[in-house]
């Protein structure tokens, strides 16, 4: 007699390739298993996040894009003013929750675009908070133009009512002048994301802001062209001092603006920046964050090598725990510095030339002290965390960027993510990895972060009911489970969230989890009907202050 096919209807066991009974809300992932559909707020926080660059395994960049496009206009037409309060929050956070503004910046143009009269105005309120210098600005700019533009014959012009004028004059109007002077300074011309030059003295004349002070007066007028400089710069500082370097012709005069007028590197001409010698006096003057940004320019154009004095003092910096603490640098920071700088390599245009350079062994140690350094600026959580990496193969595909340079797979920085918990836990944590079975984890908190790129997942399906099935056999008491994964489970007996019932229902009824998702795909596998699940996106410095606040 044939076996019963009602008998395989379980609500605590369901293959992860069929949904679980009675239970709502379930969609097919990319990889044919069922997980839990985020609602359309989650998904637009995630797009904010991650953005759409580099796809997943299993879809493409373009249609990545083309998916969360949909999202945003969705919530725009839902709820506009919400999701303008939801993208500058994410845009203005400290410590940041995106690695790049572009989403933000891309999400505040569409509710320009297609929003309504409400949505408008919180978006006016917006642009200043959202778009802080001129690469913003000319980025919202030219999404603005592609979204909300009209065509003409020679490609496409911004619509510009009353509303976005009035947007882009508080850009000019926030802050006192010489602050806005300051930003003006750092950079007047930019290109949009279409390639499309950009200079403020357009954007001054088309939103004609109402100069409140003889300074702001003159410093419009300056940037109009309709001031001189001499008349600027006696009522504006920041023209002073960038005038002052805008006057520099060679590298000896550079240093000595840098040195004696204290003028800041971004006010040098590019010309100056190019100089090894300029760097070389810039090493001791520049911020610390300036700093392990610029460390791979400054071996590319020989002002740091192999026993050099500029290597010395910059390794001088880099180790300063007072500085470090000052700066509040958080491991992350450190350890995403230390990846770029390593990598030898970057293309932060497309569309232009690589950049190559070859790290010096002395900078790179000195970027693991500035790594071990930093810790001391973040807090334990005093709890008992199980730490579960995805090693699928997928995750082995999807490569991580910053800024041009590429820091590793998914699998790595999961890893490295794994480590810093570990770290910050001071022994209160344990790592697995778990494909179609759990496999122990090479991470300890004292592992060395060099050794991670030379690691490889174990690769194959993925079950992401493992890690609560393998804690509730071992009868491991966790506090919290954090799972960093691209939520394409397939291949389990069972569904994660049912995994987590028994493990809740058999050790720890209170156990917290983290679900840290690495693409912006639109499922997870943790119910975003448990409160006692919190579903992330984005691996950025705010992730263990949220793990052990959110576990705590």
């Amino acid at each position: 007699m044939a076996n019963d096919p009602l008998a395989g209807v379980s609500r605590f066991a369901t293959p992860q390739r069929r949904p679980m009974p009675g239970r709502p809300g379930q969609v097919r992932n990319a990889a044919g298993g069922y997980v839990f559909a985020k609602d359309l707020w989650d998904r637009v926080e995630d797009f904010l996040i991650l953005g759409t660059t580099g796809g997943t395994y299993y879809v493409g960049e373009d249609r990545l894009t083309e998916q969360n496009a949909d999202v945003l206009f969705q919530a725009i037409a839902a709820d506009g003013p919400r999701v303008v309060a939801l993208l500058t929050d994410i845009s203005t956070a400290r410590p940041p929750r995106a690695p790049k503004n572009h989403p933000a910046l891309f999400a505040l143009a569409a509710c320009y675009a297609r929003g309504d009269a409400a949505t408008r105005r919180a978006a006016k309120s917006a642009l200043a908070k959202v778009a802080r210098t001129t690469d913003h600005l000319a980025s919202f700019f030219g999404y603005y133009k592609n979204l909300g533009g009209k065509a003409t014959p020679r490609g496409t012009a911004p619509v510009t009512g009353r509303s976005l004028r009035t947007a882009l004059a508080s850009w000019f109007l926030g802050g006192a002048p010489d602050g806005v002077a300051f930003r003006a300074c750092k950079a007047r011309q930019r290109k949009t994301p279409q390639g499309e030059a950009f200079d403020l003295r357009d954007v001054l004349r088309i939103a004609h802001p109402r100069a409140d002070s003889p300074q702001r007066r003159t410093l419009f007028g300056w940037i109009a062209g309709n001031v001189s400089d001499d008349e600027a710069r006696d009522e504006l500082p920041a023209i002073d001092r960038f005038c002052t370097a805008k006057a520099v012709t060679s590298a000896r005069e550079a240093v000595r603006v840098v040195t004696e007028a204290r003028v800041p590197w971004e006010f040098l001409p590019d010309a100056m920046l190019k100089e090894s010698e300029v760097w070389d006096a810039l090493v001791d003057t520049i911020g610390m964050t300036a700093l392990l940004r610029n460390l791979a320019r400054m071996t590319r154009l020989g002002t740091l090598k192999p026993m050099a004095a500029a290597t010395s003092r910059a390794v001088r910096r880099l180790t300063d725990r007072e500085a470090i603490l000052r700066a509040r640098v958080h491991p992350m920071d450190a350890w995403l510095a230390m990846r770029v700088y390593a990598c030898g390599r970057s293309r932060p245009n497309p569309r232009g030339g690589a950049q190559t350079w070859t790290p010096v062994p002395a900078i790179l140690d000195a970027l693991e002290q500035t790594y071990e350094l930093s810790f001391g600026n973040v807090a334990p959580s005093g709890r008992r965390l199980l730490v579960a990496v995805d090693s699928s193969g997928s995750m082995s595909h999807q490569k991580v960027s910053v800024g041009g340079s590429p820091i590793g797979t998914a699998y790595e920085v999961g890893c490295a993510m794994a480590v810093m918990l570990t770290r910050v836990e001071r022994g209160g944590a344990h790592v697995i990895e778990v494909d179609t079975r759990v496999h122990p984890s090479k991470v300890t908190p004292r592992t060395n972060l060099r050794e991670i790129a030379g690691w490889r997942p174990s690769g194959g399906g993925t079950d992401l009911s493992l890690p609560f099935t393998w804690a509730r056999q071992e009868r491991l008491a966790a506090d919290g489970v954090v799972v960093f994964t691209d939520n394409e489970t397939w291949a389990g007996r069972s569904h994660a969230a049912q995994a987590l019932q028994a493990y809740r229902d058999a050790v720890n009824p209170g156990v917290r989890v983290v679900v840290a998702a690495m693409v912006p795909v639109g499922y997870t596998i943790g119910d975003p009907k448990d409160a006692g699940v919190l579903n992330m996106a984005g691996i950025d410095a705010s992730l263990p202050l949220v793990v052990t606040g959110f576990v705590r």
